[in-house]
This record gives C-alpha cells, sequence and structure tokens, in this order.
C-alpha cells in the first residue's frame, strides 16, 4: 500500500515542511499504516490509533528533541516512532534485535524517557523540565499522558509537586475513557462531568467568540485566565486539576488535529504548568478496535478485513484462574475479586459479570489494591488481587508492610510470571520470586501445569496467611498431577539419585525430560517458599548435587545454596540485566533453557568431586 504524504516523511523536519491542512490527511495514512503493519507483527493497535492526531500536532509544534515529549505508558507512541525516522523498521516491531513497542532511548534522541509502565510520565517529565531549568534552557517537558494513567497514585503525586513551580510543562490528557478495560473511580465521573457539562462549555464558546471579534477582546483573552478560571469553577466545579495550581484547558476534540495544533500553539506561548485535555476514541480509524478495544490493546497478528485472531489450542493460565475462582465463590461466598484495571486480561470478566459486587476494579492502582485487600481481609473476607508480575513490583511496600507483616489472609495472583516475549524489558516477570521470598509469612505457589493451579489457588484461599501464585503468561500443560498436593511439600517427580535438578512452573517439562535421559533425580518445587524442609534434610544428609532451574533471577537457587549446605548447588537462571523482546521460546533458547545447556550443566556438576 501506497501513503502519498506518509512516505515523504522520514523524520520530523518532513512532517514540519508539509502544510497545516495537509496534517489530517497524514493522520489518516499513518492510522492505516498501523493497522496494515500490526496485524502482521501483533501490537498496541487501539491506543495507538486513538493516539494519532496528538501525536502529529505534537511534533508539528514542539521541537523536539529539545522539547522533551514523554508517553505514559509508552503503548500509544508507534505514530511518534514512525514520525521520528522509524517508519521503514516498523516491521520489526516487537521482534529481537527490532524496534521495541515502547520508547528506548537507546533507539532514538526523541525517545528522552524508557517508559513502559503507567503513570511515571508526569513525573519524568517534570524531572526533565526542572534539569532543563537548571541548565539555563528554556524549552518545554510534554507529558502525554491517557485518563487511565490518572487513577495511578504517581500521577496525583506528580500533579501535586508540578503546581508549585511555574514551569513549562503541559501535560496532555489523553481521554477515550479507556485504560486497557473500561476506566473506573471518582476521576472518571470528574472528567465524565468536565466533558458532558454543556452550561460550561457553551459558555466558553460564546465568551471566546466574543473576544475574538475585535482587538480589545484579543488582547483581554490573554490576560484573563483568573476569570476564566472562576467561571469554570462556577459552571463546572468538579474540575479536579486547578487544585492542583495547574492550569485547564479543554475539553477539545483530539481527532481533530488542526484544532489541537491550534491549542498546542497557546499552550506553547503561555509557557506554564497547564493540562490540556483531549476527548479521543481508542481504536479511531480500524472499527473492529473501535468496537472492541480491549482486545486490540494488546493484539496477536490479526486478518484485517475480519479482526481476527488465530485462536489458541488451550485454555491460557488466565482462564484456568478465572474459572477457578468462579468455582471458589461459588463455595464462599466471604471471596471476593480486585484488580488493577484488567479484568479481561486477568481472566476475571466472568467473576465480574456473575458477581459485580464482590469485584472491586481500582484502576491503576497496585499499591492501593492489595492494601485495600489487606483490609478487607481483616475485616474478615477473602481477598483475591489479580495482577501482573511487573505491576507487583509497584506494591512492594504494600504486600510486606500491609500484608506480611500483619499475617493476613490475602491471596495474590501473579500472572504473566516469567518471561514474556514482544513487550520487553518493562514486562518482563522475573524479578517477583527475589523480592517476595525475603518476606516474613507468605507463601508462594508454583504451578507447573493448569490442574495445579486450580488446586493451589483453592488451597490458597482456604489458608490463614499470606500467599501469591504465580503463573506464566499463555499455558501451563493440561495434565492431571500425578501426586496430589500436600501444604510445603515437593513433589518427587523422578526418582531421587545422586544428581537432582530441581524445577518449578515453565522449566519442569524440559526437566523431566533431560533428567529421564540423563539418570537424574527430579523435584518439581510447588513452593517457592517456604522450603520443603524434609526433602531439604534428605539432601543434606546425602550431599546430594542440586541443579536448579527457574525462569526468573536466582531465588530458588540462592535459598538452597545456604538451607542445603554443604550440598554443591548450581543454577540456571536469569541474569540481572534487561531482557529485551523476543519471542519467549527465543529467550529462551538465549538465556540457557534448552535440553543441550541444561544436559551440558548437569553433566558438569556430576563430574564435580
Amino acid at each position: 500500500m501506497s501513503y502519498p504524504i506518509l512516505d515523504t516523511i522520514n523524520g520530523i523536519q518532513d512532517l514540519k515542511a508539509l502544510r497545516e491542512d495537509q496534517l489530517p490527511a497524514l493522520c489518516d495514512e499513518l492510522r492505516d499504516f498501523l493497522v496494515e503493519h500490526v496485524s502482521k507483527t501483533g501490537g498496541h493497535l487501539a491506543s495507538s490509533l486513538g493516539a494519532v492526531d496528538l501525536i502529529v500536532a505534537m511534533h508539528y509544534v514542539f521541537d523536539s528533541p529539545k522539547d522533551k515529549l514523554v508517553f505514559d505508558v509508552g503503548h500509544q507512541s508507534y505514530a511518534h516512532k514512525i514520525l521520528t525516522g522509524r517508519r521503514d523498521a516498523f516491521d520489526t516491531l516487537r521482534k529481537e534485535d527490532g524496534i521495541s513497542g515502547f520508547p528506548k532511548f537507546s533507539e532514538s534522541e526523541h525517545d528522552v524517557f524508557n517508559t513502559g509502565h503507567a503513570s511515571t510520565a508526569i513525573s519524568a517529565a517534570l524531572g526533565l523540565a526542572r534539569a532543563m531549568r537548571l541548565n539555563g534552557d528554556d524549552h518545554m517537558a510534554v507529558a502525554l499522558v491517557g485518563d487511565g494513567a490518572m487513577t495511578g497514585g504517581l500521577s496525583f503525586e506528580g500533579l501535586d509537586d508540578a503546581g508549585r513551580d511555574k514551569l513549562p510543562l503541559l501535560i496532555i490528557l489523553n481521554d477515550n475513557q479507556m485504560s486497557i478495560s473500561e476506566n473506573v473511580g471518582g476521576l472518571k465521573d470528574s472528567l465524565t462531568s468536565m466533558r458532558t457539562n454543556r452550561t460550561y462549555n457553551a459558555f466558553k464558546r460564546w465568551l471566546t467568540g466574543v473576544l475574538e471579534t475585535s482587538r480589545f477582546g484579543k488582547l483581554l483573552s490573554r490576560h484573563m485566565e483568573h476569570f476564566k478560571n472562576r467561571a469554570k469553577r462556577f459552571f463546572a466545579p468538579n474540575l479536579p486539576f486547578e487544585e492542583f495550581g495547574i492550569l485547564y484547558l479543554g475539553p477539545i476534540d483530539g481527532h481533530d488535529v488542526r484544532k489541537v495544533v491550534k491549542y498546542l500553539r497557546r499552550c506553547k506561548e503561555l509557557n506554564k504548568p497547564m493540562i490540556l485535555h483531549a476527548i479521543t476514541t481508542k481504536g479511531k480509524g480500524y472499527p473492529f478496535a473501535v468496537e472492541n478495544p480491549e482486545k486490540f490493546h494488546g493484539i496477536a497478528p490479526f486478518e484485517i478485513m475480519t479482526g481476527k485472531v488465530s485462536p489458541e489450542r488451550q485454555k491460557t493460565c488466565s482462564e484456568v484462574f478465572g474459572e477457578t475462582m468462579l468455582r471458589l465463590a461459588k463455595e464462599n461466598e466471604k471471596l471476593v475479586a480486585i484488580t488493577a484495571a484488567m479484568p479481561s486480561g486477568t481472566g476475571l470478566t466472568p467473576f465480574k459479570e456473575t458477581y459485580p459486587n464482590r469485584f472491586f476494579d481500582v484502576g491503576i492502582a497496585e499499591a492501593h489494591a492489595v492494601t485495600m485487600a489487606a483490609g478487607l481481609a481483616r475485616g474478615g473476607m477473602r481477598p483475591v488481587v489479580a495482577l501482573y508480575s511487573s505491576f507487583l513490583q509497584r506494591a512492594y511496600d504494600s504486600v510486606l508492610h500491609d500484608v506480611c507483616l500483619q499475617n493476613l489472609p490475602v491471596v495474590i495472583a501473579v500472572d504473566r510470571a516469567g518471561l514474556v516475549g514482544a513487550d520487553g524489558e518493562t514486562h518482563q516477570g522475573i524479578f517477583d520470586p527475589a523480592f517476595l521470598s525475603t518476606m516474613p509469612n507468605l507463601v508462594v505457589y508454583a504451578p507447573s501445569s493448569q490442574a495445579e493451579l486450580a488446586a493451589m489457588l483453592e488451597m490458597a484461599v482456604s489458608r490463614k496467611e499470606p500467599s501469591v501464585v504465580r503463573y506464566p503468561r499463555g499455558s501451563l500443560p493440561d495434565v492431571p498431577m500425578k501426586n496430589k498436593l500436600y501444604f510445603r511439600e515437593w513433589e518427587i517427580a523422578e526418582p531421587l539419585q545422586d544428581v537432582v535438578i530441581v524445577a518449578h512452573g515453565t522449566l519442569l517439562p524440559l526437566a523431566r525430560w533431560v533428567a529421564k535421559k540423563n539418570g537424574a533425580g527430579l523435584v518439581n518445587a510447588r513452593f517457592l517458599q517456604p522450603l520443603d524442609e524434609e526433602i531439604v534434610a534428605y539432601f543434606k544428609e546425602n550431599h546430594t548435587k542440586l541443579l536448579v532451574l527457574e525462569e526468573n533471577t536466582v531465588s530458588l537457587g540462592e535459598k538452597l545454596a545456604l538451607a542445603a549446605n554443604p550440598c554443591r548447588v548450581r543454577s540456571v537462571a536469569l541474569p540481572t540485566e534487561p531482557i529485551a523482546q523476543a519471542s519467549v521460546a527465543r529467550q529462551r533458547e538465549k538465556y540457557g533453557f534448552n535440553e543441550e545447556t541444561i544436559t551440558k550443566a548437569l553433566m558438569a556438576l556430576t563430574e564435580e568431586a
């Protein structure tokens, strides 16, 4: 497919050379380009389609990289990547050695801050603005933030701090009423009020029209911010942003690119902390994405004409979790489910529909989700919090301080544990075993099959201590458990020998294959914390040589090296370094989770004196 305007854009200067009346056509071409290419690579389509006009206008008005453009989460930045010289590389999106699905300053000088988690952009942009001021630089920092990211506490911390200084900081609020799922909470209601207050918007249009009819009126318009603020408070008293000391402008149509350009130029002139509120549609330009923005938030390769993705062969872990939660909720009326803006991604949509009064979506607020769960547990309920591993990092203090130290029966379902593939370094679920294994009272379950996942969740819900059940993206084997699950007990999957492989979760099938071929024992470490004291005592008594396999940074291996001393313990684990995007299969191959590497490690351990 040819793109008459887009094909001429090889960098920002080419964009700036366009006439303003060419920008709408460029936006249309960008959307067609995104649909064509993401249908082949997969990626975050709906959010990127919705942000096209805003990004075109940002680059048309501001001078990147002198002006610092920061993208919250970053999954909506595809148009930014295309306009900044990466159009011809777009077929490598999210592939090994290709361009990332998120901003990365190692890729381009226009990616000024790496982002992958929500609610970080305001704080980062404020830091950049302060750095520019300290360096004598008078350029602006601009943060493009979705209304979903505004539900995160870090956004409010940034707003509260930003209002104190008169820095040239612009926050563009991309308001599409969605994060991954539909937005929830008080801020959403406030934004809805601001979007729909006819009296205020009619008064604003009338006042603007009157002032723009004369030279005096235009001059007066530039010096009556105080009056306009008072008018806003009179007609729309729920405006939250100006209470932070930040000028609010809008709402405007975020798909009218020429109007966005007009407002951005005005913001550039004002040169102070501002919020420009733009109303957009997630998935704009592709009907299937508009109709189902959740599905097309992060989508695998699909057919453009039908919007269909090839069906998966078996249930995902998220689906198994969701089905088990429904069964357990029917048996236990105290069971409640909590998620942080991801009912669909965590498999909890059926629970939400079946038990709406026992389901809580707190928005992008993981720490709040965990601490609220602690309050629910203290009040006699049995809360289960479903979070992705990489997002659980944001709730570290809440897990430790509010759940574990009080020994409360909160269950945390950790989805996307382990390698995640194309989302890359910001989303790898590889750090949680290391930081969770230091927490008191916490039990960490590691299922290696769908049946174990269901059984472990049931056990965790029935018990009275804090628990984590961690499972990978995609599927685990759909096989029955050979041995019943007992609390704090590992499974001897192959008879114990002088050399034993200890593995858990996704790596158990590979470990079983290598153990059988080489006559080694095999232990399925169903619990990462606490260790199975009986099996560890056997290891110590028999000076067993142990090879520990874990699809995360070293955790279980280090614990066994201490607990099973003087046994020789060797680990095959992930390094403590950023792991870039690639397929999960390629990532496992690269980091040694394959038959050849593990067999060599096993043989080397066997030969040690």
